[in-house]
């Protein structure tokens, strides 16, 4: 058996947990000032967009509310405008910066539906290119990553400012 070697997981494995908080990684995310260290692209009026750590496919960003919420009833009609037009955003720096052939894009309401972070509703866009499946995620459950997020997400940002 060949063994993988994915040097990016250790940091996550050894770094502290935060204590269990009625604010979510995201709430937490959206008050700080590091945008670089957690790969935020973009921040708008009432959302902000942010590179996956844990990525299913190279580019998967999610575009969240500042407001912690459940679920898209919760949120105004101009939260739910802003959250839209940051995600199209995203989805055309993605498509000049990755120059993908298509797009997954989704949200999981609920721990059931496979909501990682089931109390702040976040939106999935996932650049796709044919062929992108392969062995590697099939047999050996495991995915290569064509970029490093830090050199993708400064890519995002310059053409998320243009």
């Amino acid at each position: 058996m060949e063994c993988l070697h994915a040097p990016w997981r250790i940091q996550y494995i050894l770094s502290p947990k935060p204590a269990p908080s009625e604010v979510s990684l995201f709430s937490r995310i959206a008050q700080s000032s590091d945008d670089a260290g957690h790969h935020v692209i973009a921040r708008d009026r009432t959302c902000y967009a942010l590179l996956n750590n844990y990525p299913y496919n190279g580019g998967h960003l999610m575009v969240v509310p500042y407001k912690q919420v459940a679920d898209f009833s919760e949120l105004t009609d101009d939260e739910m405008l802003d959250l839209m037009k940051l995600m199209r955003r995203c989805q055309a720096a993605l498509t000049e910066v990755m120059k993908p052939d298509g797009f997954n894009i989704g949200v999981n309401l609920g721990k059931v539906a496979g909501a990682g972070i089931a109390e702040h509703l976040h939106i999935h866009v996932v650049p796709r290119w044919n062929g992108d499946t392969n062995f590697m995620p099939v047999l050996a459950q495991t995915t290569v990553m064509p970029q490093a997020l830090q050199e993708l997400a400064a890519q995002l940002r310059a053409a998320l400012t243009l």
